[in-house]
């Protein structure tokens, strides 16, 4: 397998077992609930997550399909062009990380089904599953012209696109260590 995708692979891997971690933390009963009216709770949080991912592994499972109807060269070395950096040093994590500064979710990533913590859960780890089957089917390729514009980060290509996944969640694994607290402070 490229370094690359071992390295998207093991960072995705890190994120979802802290997020994991996370959620065991908080008791079962406090997952449905909000800290506070302009809150999210522990479920919305999984909620956000999953929508995120889900959108993201459809693009990356339309943009390898159409690298590879058009036949798009496989990368070499770092495959990457991130300064010598690895796909996830090229994100700046301490942007993603600061939980001081409050980041507006787009309304498509807004969580709306009320769905409790368990079923959020198993909606992301489902969006997980397709996005690793669509890490693992673009093995080897280079990152292609697909390019987002993220607010905070700026152009990102593919490959970073799916290393934001990993770093978002991290995000939220702290937001959700924050619910925990302050719940468990409010009992």
């Amino acid at each position: 397998m490229h370094p690359t995708t071992v390295e998207l692979l093991e960072h995705l891997d890190a994120n979802r077992a802290a997020l994991r971690e996370a959620l065991e933390r908080v008791p079962p009963p406090l997952r449905e609930r909000r800290p506070a009216a302009d809150c999210w709770s522990v479920a919305e949080v999984l909620e956000h997550l999953s929508l995120v991912e889900e959108r993201l592994a459809q693009v990356v499972v339309s943009q390898t399909a159409a690298a590879k109807a058009a036949s798009a060269p496989s990368v070499e070395g770092d495959g990457g062009g991130w300064g010598g950096r690895s796909v996830v040093q090229s994100l700046d994590a301490a942007v993603i990380l600061d939980r001081s500064r409050r980041v507006a979710a787009t309304e498509a990533s807004w969580p709306r089904s009320g769905a409790d913590a368990s079923a959020a859960w198993e909606r992301l780890e489902s969006a997980r599953r397709r996005l690793r089957e669509a890490v693992i089917a673009r093995d080897g390729m280079a990152p292609g012209e697909f390019r987002f514009q993220s607010p905070a980060l700026g152009p990102l290509d593919l490959n970073q696109c799916i290393a934001f996944v990993g770093s978002h969640e991290a995000r939220h694994t702290a937001q959700i260590l924050e619910i925990g607290e302050r719940l468990a402070g409010s009992a």
